[in-house]
């Protein structure tokens, strides 16, 4: 037990120094013997947890997608009106960027680079699957633009990457109303 404690102990310290990494130097300048230096373990031992750096990468960013999207589904449920649904997720997706900031600027940083195969890639998507459907929904009923999925994406949601970055610079602070403007702002460029 011991020894699987310190397992899973090792492949966290292996995944967080992987997002601080490529979140302060890029994905091609974080050597494995940087992640395994600020891991705290030997260069061979990633070797056990992953194939090589591609893989570890890919693995991180499907784990730190599936964690974002759980956080962000978890009080939604298909049964409530397309606006109050789209509401939660957003708000949810909205915290999770400014609380988990390093995790939010991993999946910016591999969402905006080819760091990820497509594989991986598209293993994300599915976890973003309740946010479609609900879209899709939205389209049926007439409440939602007839849009492609990633231009309702890129109006909605993707501002908070934008929002997030510069307040992790400190140019701009989001307090609740900036975050209630912010949401209005997404739900009125998507809605019908």
């Amino acid at each position: 037990m011991a020894q699987l404690q310190k397992s899973i102990e090792k492949r966290n310290a292996l995944v967080k120094a992987t997002i601080h990494l490529v979140n302060n130097n890029g994905f091609h300048a974080t050597p494995m013997s940087k992640i395994a230096k600020m891991a705290s373990v030997s260069p061979a031992t990633i070797y056990l947890y992953f194939d090589n750096k591609q893989d570890l990468v890919n693995k991180v960013y499907i784990e730190v997608k599936a964690a974002f999207t759980a956080y962000a589904f978890k009080n939604y449920n298909t049964d409530i009106p397309v606006a109050e649904g789209f509401e939660i997720i957003w708000k949810r997706i909205a915290d999770f960027k400014l609380k988990e900031v390093q995790e939010a600027m991993f999946l910016a940083q591999c969402d905006n680079t080819p760091m990820i195969d497509e594989a991986s890639r598209q293993e994300g998507l599915k976890h973003l699957q309740p946010l479609l459907d609900l879209w899709e929904r939205g389209k049926r009923e007439g409440i939602i633009k007839p849009l492609s999925p990633y231009l309702l994406y890129a109006y909605s949601i993707n501002p908070l990457s934008f929002l997030m970055v510069m307040q992790q610079r400190g140019v701009f602070q989001l307090n609740q109303d900036h975050l209630e403007d912010a949401y209005q702002a997404a739900w009125g460029s998507i809605k019908k």
